[in-house]
């Protein structure tokens, strides 16, 4: 059954659980060539419904079973009456299996072979079938000269399964990989096609389960819930006899001068999402423009952390770091508002700071870092971050006993009891300032009206990166207050006020 990226499934797995899940299909009694040739002829018809009029292919085989799979494709052009040709990256000699009948087919097919050179060109639609999922290092030469070729052929491509060179677990390149337009994966879907480089390599990507059944493939624990509209947490709607005191009251801390700008877009996405009350514990010059922007807001020029004492026991959620800064002023703030037993959100220079080790993390806490903080949280470098996003948010998650949202391309969302959490929408304009901002007012009126953490961090990073997808549309210059109206459509869809 084919899918398209809009309607995927949610379960997301590792490389080797879906290796293991074709190993169960075989072994319930479908054939491991069967399975392949549904993979080709899946393959086939994504292809062909994207660009119908190509009639011209080039097959780049590898060595394994994702050259199976291109043989097999090769045929169904060859039978279509297409031009085709394979280059073979990997020794056909080598192939084993099912991935050497497929192979053997192919030659008896009369499809051209011959062994890819640097020399060699590529001609209408080139379809990777090199690596698959199997890899772990860096990609090797030749692979490394057949992937570069590629790419510079300017060509649609085609990848089955996963991108060569791009890792299934992590989402990381690994070394290099293609480029492509279109991808066709199979079984169960990948975790790594959805963080990291995934963006800029996997192009749209449509699934097909081969039939497998249901049963056996939800019977394998997932890795992963990649969010969509369909399994999104639920925001309770709210009925004709509510009032503020029912939806919370959010407390940020921040805005040291010259960073005035970010406590503002956070406390009015918070006000803006949905929280009962706002105030804004700011330095005592940004008060005019507070109350000039945000005249719904409360707002305390704080000299002085002992002015939040008074503050801390009306609010019910707290979110501190846009805009503290990591002087004298907000380190005190911070001190103070780490004692409060509240639901609380960690964002920016609250992360530099508890970095440091001087000041304790409180229970109950949603923590929001890009890489690079999360890199100084972890004592590692933003590459290794990087290199393994998954690790890298479940191991912030268990050392703070806190849900980590690690931002990027792929964001990812960890709870301390292993769940973790994918959303792969957003657009390349988000690439600006004060969008964190925004996430962390968002997250802490989830929190004020009621949500569990893990859950108001879910539906808000949801919310940010489709309001993002929204406003990204019109082009870069995308300024992080577009995003606030647009959640608050996104968020009324999700949860309406009732009449």
């Amino acid at each position: 059954m084919p899918h398209t990226k809009d309607e995927l499934p949610d379960a997301l797995y590792s490389a080797a659980q879906v290796r293991g899940l074709d190993a169960s299909l075989i072994a319930a009694g479908t054939p491991g060539f069967e399975l392949m040739q549904r993979a080709a002829r899946a393959t086939w018809r994504a292809l062909v419904r994207q660009w119908p009029a190509a009639a011209e292919l080039t097959v780049v085989a590898g060595h394994g079973n994702n050259a199976g799979d291109g043989y097999l494709v090769a045929v169904l052009a060859k039978r279509a009456g297409w031009s085709v040709q394979v280059l073979a990256a990997g020794d056909p000699q080598l192939l084993r299996g099912d991935a050497a009948a497929a192979h053997a087919e192919a030659v008896s097919e009369g499809v051209p072979i011959q062994a890819w050179s640097a020399q060699s060109g590529f001609s209408g639609i080139v379809l990777d079938a090199l690596l698959g999922t199997g890899l772990t290092g860096e990609v090797r030469e030749p692979y490394a000269s057949v992937i570069a070729a590629i790419n510079a052929s300017a060509l649609p491509v085609v990848a089955v399964d996963i991108p060569s060179g791009l890792c299934a677990d992590t989402g990381r390149i690994l070394g290099c990989a293609v480029h492509a337009q279109l991808t066709v994966t199979f079984i169960a879907l990948k975790l790594g096609l959805f963080t990291g480089d995934a963006a800029d390599v996997v192009g749209e990507l449509v699934f097909n389960d081969l039939h497998a059944d249901p049963q056996l493939v939800e019977g394998a624990p997932s890795r992963a819930l990649r969010l969509a509209p369909g399994n999104l947490p639920r925001l309770a709607g709210r009925t004709p006899a509510s009032h503020k005191g029912k939806f919370g009251h959010v407390l940020l801390i921040g805005g040291d001068r010259g960073l005035g700008g970010a406590i503002l877009l956070s406390a009015q996405s918070a006000l803006r999402s949905g929280a009962g009350m706002v105030t804004v514990a700011t330095r005592n010059e940004h008060v005019p423009a507070a109350l000039a922007r945000i005249p719904e807001a409360m707002v305390l020029g704080t000299s002085s952390a002992n002015q939040l004492v008074g503050l801390l026991h009306k609010a019910s959620v707290l979110v501190a770091g846009p805009g503290l800064g990591q002087g004298a002023w907000g380190r005190s703030l911070l001190s103070v508002a780490a004692s409060a037993p509240l639901p609380q959100v960690w964002d920016a220079d609250a992360l530099n700071v508890l970095a440091e080790e001087r000041v304790n993390l409180p229970a109950h806490c949603v923590i929001t870092p890009h890489p690079g903080e999360a890199a100084r949280l972890l004592g590692m470098t933003t590459a290794q971050v990087q290199a393994d996003r998954p690790a890298a948010v479940h191991a912030l998650s268990k050392k703070y006993t806190a849900v980590v949202v690690l931002k990027g391309a792929g964001s990812l969302i960890a709870s301390p009891d292993g769940r973790l959490a994918v959303c792969h929408q957003g657009h390349p304009a988000m690439a600006a300032a004060g969008l964190g901002d925004v996430l962390a007012g968002l997250i802490g009126a989830l929190l004020a009206q009621g949500m569990a953490s893990f859950d108001a961090a879910c539906l808000a990073v949801w919310l940010h990166a489709n309001a993002g997808e929204q406003q990204g549309k019109f082009g870069r210059g995308l300024a992080a207050s577009d995003l606030i109206p647009a959640i608050r459509q996104l968020l009324e869809e999700q949860a309406p006020c009732l009449k």
